[in-house]
């Protein structure tokens, strides 16, 4: 309108949408350098212009009230939606904490299945009914439901629900790689009429009703994706959210972040949204409800009190645990592995125990002991350290292994260490799967590195090994194989390949773990590879974990069972923390957050023990 007064501040995006952008005009300079310091994580742009991240601008909105000329101030339309979707779930997070214990009573599946409207077909159990029931009664919302309870199934009818609204009309869905499968089948599985499915090439296509896209691309994709959303209503799916814990901080986060306000609907999908502690559930929670998930995360932690802070958070999310699913129980067992010989000595040489022959090669030892990663392939096998003709050429022992010459120094001795010793977790690998295979049972076995990988592939020739990792060409073929052919009795594979996205529980219900890491989340998903909705009663699961003796395996079984018990402590779910007390055996004397770093330089003397 001519005439008009301009507006005295501004509200708004910056360009990346991960920030308030404060613009105040001319006249108004010194108010807003007043009002800035109520944001003190926001920093000036320009003597007119603030930016604040959007967390600490949405969780201090009573700042505002600070600005003295509050009738000239000027929203951004999608900015101030944002604004209302937040309070809006906050208010009703809370009234669903007053409703008590009876608020978890059984939702009516009819009216449930009424809200999905006529197209949907898909059959629907009692938990997952009650799952999208309390999705539904919040505008946005969180699915920490174990992996194999059909958490896509979940999401797409929470959609169907919207879009039975008129709420929305299109779905983003940000997965990893090896979930693409399973949410084209659910898409077509799910309504009589399957939606347009596509899987995101250079640009987004504009026909496609549901667009997937895996984490990887969305920082370059960014441009194309928001112009999708933009064009029509849409919901966003974080399927695997964990995959953008490190929230802003990180490339996946930050382009998270950056879409999240462009969609009418967020639902982010994990069965392990606090793998490393309350950090990783803040950035997911600030995904779905900025400014308040965050917030609301660090005041139920702050007392220690894990029970209070689940009770807390649980209005915020639903879950489906392990017992639910009605699945046979497993109890995992770590077996240990005593470390002896040449194996026992160059191990404790990298981590700083050297005896009289290791002294001669201190610098080169030190060298190696610096990763961690060095100190895991060790536990394994030093001879993994030997650099090969190519990155994953595999280890080629001798059987039966030769006499240890006289007078060879140690770090000579580890140059050739292939020829004099067999490492014993290889040895323990072999007779697992010989006598699983003589009984007809295919063994998944799970190693950190490719390098172990393909060394295993050749040691367990006989047995036919199908074998998976980030290089593996014919994936498909592989896991058919595995699958399908009955010479085919073992297959190798690590979690960062295949610990997500992929059902093994009709063919096999055996697993090893030559080693793990530190990463609790993809621990727990490599162990539902086999132990998921769908298992046949009575059947039983059996997984062993090798942990050579006095190694840095014992420091990662620790601290993944205090990350287990954090993580089962917050969800209220008692299977989670069960996990974290793994039974052993028999008695015996990459992911790394700061806890993990420290418990490392202490077990190589870097630092002193507590």
């Amino acid at each position: 309108m001519s005439g008009q007064a301009a507006p005295s501040l501004r509200l708004m995006f910056d360009v990346t949408r991960t920030k308030a952008s404060l613009q105040a005009g001319e006249p108004y300079r010194a108010e807003l350098a007043r009002l800035a310091s109520g944001f003190p994580l926001g920093g000036q742009r320009g003597p007119l212009t603030v930016e604040v991240p959007l967390d600490d601008f949405l969780s201090r909105l009573n700042v505002l009230t600070q600005w003295p000329h509050p009738e000239s101030v000027e929203w951004d339309a999608d900015l101030v939606a944002l604004v209302g979707d937040v309070l809006d779930d906050a208010d009703t997070a809370a009234a669903h904490l007053g409703e008590g214990p009876e608020a978890s009573a059984d939702p009516d599946g009819t009216e449930v299945l009424a809200a999905l409207g006529p197209t949907w077909c898909a059959d629907l159990t009692d938990f997952q009914l009650r799952d999208i029931a309390r999705l539904l009664s919040m505008r946005h919302g969180a699915n920490f439901s174990v992996p194999g309870a059909g958490k896509t199934r979940v999401g797409l009818a929470v959609y169907a629900a919207m879009k039975e609204r008129g709420a929305v009309r299109r779905l983003l869905v940000v997965s990893p790689k090896s979930a693409y499968e399973s949410w084209d089948y659910e898409s077509r599985a799910c309504f009589r009429e399957a939606p347009v499915t596509r899987v995101m090439g250079k640009l987004p296509d504009p026909h496609a009703e549901i667009l997937i896209v895996n984490y990887e691309r969305l920082d370059r994709a960014l441009p194309g994706l928001a112009g999708w959303l933009r064009a029509a209503p849409s919901m966003v799916i974080l399927d695997e959210a964990h995959r953008m814990k490190l929230g802003a901080e990180g490339i996946y986060g930050s382009a998270c972040m950056a879409l999240g306000p462009l969609s009418r609907r967020r639902l982010i999908l994990t069965g392990t949204p606090a793998p490393n502690g309350a950090r990783d559930l803040e950035n997911l929670l600030s995904f779905v409800w900025p400014g308040h998930g965050r917030r609301v995360v660090t005041q139920a932690v702050a007392g220690g009190d894990l029970a209070y802070a689940s009770s807390v958070l649980r209005p915020l999310f639903t879950r489906t645990t392990k017992k639910e699913l009605g699945l046979p129980p497993f109890q995992p067992v770590i077996r240990p592995v005593p470390l002896e010989g040449l194996h026992r000595e160059i191990y404790d040489a990298l981590v700083g125990r050297y005896s009289a022959r290791a002294e001669l090669a201190r610098d080169d030892f030190d060298s190696l002991g610096k990763a961690m990663l060095r100190l895991l392939m060790a536990a394994t096998s030093p001879a993994l350290l030997v650099e090969g003709s190519t990155k994953h050429e595999p280890v080629s022992f001798q059987v039966p292994p030769l006499d240890i010459p006289d007078g060879e120094s140690l770090y000579t001795l580890l140059q050739n260490l292939s020829q004099h010793e067999l490492p014993p977790k290889y040895r323990v690998v072999r007779e697992i799967v010989s006598g699983n295979a003589a009984v007809g049972r295919k063994t998944l076995v799970w190693s950190t590195f490719v390098r172990s990988i393909t060394t295993l592939q050749g040691l367990l020739s006989e047995f036919g090994p199908a074998v998976v990792h980030g290089g593996t060409p014919d994936r498909e073929e592989q896991l058919r194989r595995f699958r399908e052919d009955p010479d085919c009795h073992v297959l190798i594979s690590n979690p960062a390949t295949l610990g997500e996205g992929i059902s093994l529980h009709h063919e096999c219900h055996d697993a090893v773990y030559v080693d793990r890491d530190f990463m609790a989340g993809r621990f727990l998903q490599s162990l539902d590879r086999i132990h998921r909705l769908g298992l046949a009663p009575g059947t039983e699961t059996r997984v062993t974990v090798l942990a050579a003796t006095e190694t840095i395996d014992e420091i990662v079984a620790t601290r993944l069972a205090e990350k287990l018990e954090f993580m089962g402590s917050i969800l209220d779910d008692p299977s989670v923390r069960a996990l974290g007390d793994l039974q052993e055996e028999r008695q015996v004397a990459s992911g790394m957050d700061e806890a993990d770093i420290r418990a490392v330089l202490e077990h190589v003397g870097a630092v002193p023990t507590r």
